[in-house]
Order: structure tokens, then sequence, then C-alpha cells
């Protein structure tokens, strides 16, 4: 699978939306720094911090990673035709290339043992829902924290703040639905 280049689509979905690095950093609320380095990739930020950059666009996850349409008539994907759209210790294989126009999205995560989303909860419109197929992740909505096992699930409003993290010894696998595409 070849490897995508972060910096190159950050610039050229910036620019398509007309906006200076600065304006971005600014409606993003993050640094004019960070999103320069994410740029000439000299950052790989996570997926949460990638999140709120694309916030400031504003354009979601699935539409970043997914630039080329999908196949007019495609209707199965192979395991090597799923789509990577996370980096690092997180893997999201997304099922499809283009989400736009589109009202679900299937992702299969994998999770390294002690991979998170992050300190900071996400928050996105939708609901979203998985199944754990293989070790232990601890999912965190609102307050409330539970860890699931194989076989558990989880389903709740994406609007209620929210965290994901493998709590095993071992990598965690889970098939997540999410509605609208927003991730």
């Amino acid at each position: 699978m070849a490897a995508v280049d972060v910096g190159a689509r950050l610039r050229f979905i910036r620019m398509q939306s007309g906006m200076s690095q600065r304006e971005l950093a600014r409606r993003a609320g993050v640094t004019n720094a960070t999103v320069s380095l994410i740029e000439s990739n000299r950052m790989n930020p996570s997926v949460g911090a990638l999140k709120r950059v694309l916030d400031g666009v504003p354009i979601g996850l699935s539409e970043f990673f997914a630039l080329t349409p999908n196949k007019a008539d495609q209707l199965f994907w192979r395991s090597e035709e799923l789509v990577e759209i996370g980096q690092g210790p997180i893997s999201y294989r997304q099922v499809g290339t283009n989400l736009v126009d589109r009202q679900l999205q299937i992702l299969k995560e994998h999770y390294e043992p002690g991979a998170d989303t992050g300190r900071v909860l996400l928050t996105h419109d939708g609901e979203e829902g998985g199944i754990i197929i293989r070790g232990r992740l601890e999912v965190m909505v609102d307050s409330q924290r539970r860890v699931l096992s194989p076989g558990d699930a989880y389903f709740f409003a994406s609007r209620r703040p929210h965290r994901f993290r493998n709590v095993g010894d071992g990598p965690c696998e889970l098939i997540s639905a999410c509605t609208p595409p927003t991730f």
C-alpha cells in the first residue's frame, strides 16, 4: 500500500478553500507552525490533531483521505482495497474511497497495545457503533468508561465526548460504523 502524503493533501485542500496557513490555523484553533509542519511533512499528526485541523476547513477525515472517486459500480472490496485513513499505532481501514453523498462509513480498526485516540475527547455529528473482534478496548463516553472484549459492542451519539484506548497486552481489532461519514 502506498504511503499517503498528508502534507500535500492538506495544502491542496487548504488552497482549494482559498485559505492561508494562518487562516486555517486560526479557524482550527492551532498554531500557524502546526499547519506549516504538517504541510511540510515535518510533523506526523495524531488522528485527533489532524481532525481538529481539518475541522477548520471544514472537511472530514474520510473526505480528506478519499480524493479519488469510487469505481462507479463497485460493491465489494478485497482487504487490500480498503483505504487507510489512520497513521501510527491506530489503523483505520475504510470501505470505499469516496464517501461524498454516502450516509454510512464502515471501518476496520486496529489498535496497537496502549494506543489511544488522544487525551482530547472526540466529538462530531452523527452516531457510531462497533463490535470488538479481538483484544480489549476501553471506551469512554462522557464520564462513563467500559472495557470491551471480543463480541462486546458500543453504540452512541457521536456528539457526546468520547475516547478509545487499547488496554490489553495485544492488538485490538474491531469493525465500526459511523453515520454520516464525519470521521
